[in-house]
């Protein structure tokens, strides 16, 4: 279950902008003889870069930290947090020995492979793949949607915790605290998501392409095998017989999951924008029984990890680029489906850092659910 991410440039992470530092002067909490033994696969991805930084600017508590990779890669060096760590290999015996929380970003083929040994150490996985998601056994866990769903999970007792999709996780910060208060009976939702989605390669395929474009070169295609600089198209996820793709299809299921209602209709277009880090979607949802636009605003105020961003008089709602390297989700464009009856219908526009809360973030949240 644990995933392999080749480290090729050590560098110190400091918290990124956007987020809060500590004041000059205060003592770092973090590495602490008290805390979790942590592991963290893919370290130099961009969602694992991201685990660092969210250890960081959250005083996550751990005792010690180990970085592993594929053998290619096993022997370099990562420096974070004022010490320099070895990377070891992920396949080597007793990788995992010790280990109280696993957090893992490298694709569902490494978690699959790697977890199991993680897991009959005793660690607790945290993965970012869709591995292990749709399992009946494994919680699908967005700690401010469903913390219930950890009831039965403790450290030192091997478990996996599924990290929800990314397009999942900021739509139902969203649409949650509205389903707990009028149920959502039907959900379309229509996405609008970054590069970062693709991993880092992607993310740089994405600024190379944009340079060449503007010099009037033939663009780079490698990792999405068509132009995406000034371009959008359909997600590259494979498409199933239904007509869906695997993105839109894991939206569907993951949301009937995470709500416990296998009822709830979700449909679901999922498309690629040039933005870098941040998604974007369009959510209408109908619901059971009347909610009016400004009970909405207020429930959506008082949700955690969500920021209304909604002036109507300066034309002003939420960007991608406003919500980059920020931990909340944000809000806007909230008003009533003037399409259904009764005030049982609600159009909202969200957008989330696909590897903060889509990501690393929720995945440091659910270890912190250990710890308490």
């Amino acid at each position: 279950m644990q995933a392999a991410a080749a480290v090729r440039h050590p560098r110190v992470l400091a918290p990124s902008a956007g987020r809060p530092r500590r004041r000059p002067g205060t003592v770092r909490m973090a590495l602490r003889e008290d805390g979790p033994s942590v592991a963290i696969v893919g370290a130099t991805g961009a969602v694992g870069q991201e685990f660092l930084r969210v250890i960081t600017d959250r005083d996550f508590p751990y005792r010690s930290l180990r970085l592993l990779a594929s053998e290619r890669s096993a022997g370099k060096r990562l420096a974070f947090e004022d010490r320099e760590y070895t990377v070891q290999d992920l396949a080597a015996p007793g990788a995992f020995d010790g280990v109280d929380i696993a957090l893992f970003s490298a694709g569902g083929g490494v978690s699959r492979k790697y977890g199991p040994a993680a897991v009959a150490s005793g660690a607790v996985v945290v993965d970012n793949s869709s591995a292990f998601r749709m399992d009946p056994e494994v919680p699908l866990v967005i700690p401010e949607v469903n913390p219930e769903a950890m009831a039965n999970v403790r450290l030192g007792q091997g478990a996996i915790v599924a990290n929800p999709n990314c397009s999942t996780i900021i739509c139902l910060m969203a649409a949650t605290p509205l389903h707990r208060h009028a149920k959502v009976l039907r959900m379309v939702v229509s996405t609008y998501q970054a590069a970062s989605g693709a991993g880092a390669a992607a993310m740089e395929e994405l600024k190379l392409q944009t340079k060449e474009v503007l010099e009037g070169k033939a663009p780079t295609c490698n990792i999405f095998k068509q132009q995406y600089a000034f371009n959008i198209f359909s997600h590259n996820a494979p498409v199933l017989e239904n007509g869906y793709n695997e993105e839109e299809m894991k939206m569907v299921k993951e949301t009937r999951k995470i709500w416990n209602d296998k009822d709830v209709k979700v449909t679901a277009t999922c498309i690629r924008v040039p933005v870098m880090r941040a998604h974007a979607e369009s959510v209408n949802l109908q619901f059971e029984k009347s909610l009016d636009e400004d009970t909405a605003r207020e429930i959506l105020r008082a949700a955690p990890g969500v920021t209304i961003v909604d002036d109507r008089s300066a034309n002003r709602f939420p960007t991608p680029l406003e919500v980059s390297d920020k931990d909340d989700v944000a809000v806007g464009r909230i008003r009533q489906d003037l399409s259904q009856d009764d005030k049982r219908g609600l159009d909202i526009f969200v957008c989330g850092d696909q590897i903060r809360k889509g990501a690393a973030l929720n995945a440091v949240q659910i270890a912190e659910m250990l710890l308490k």
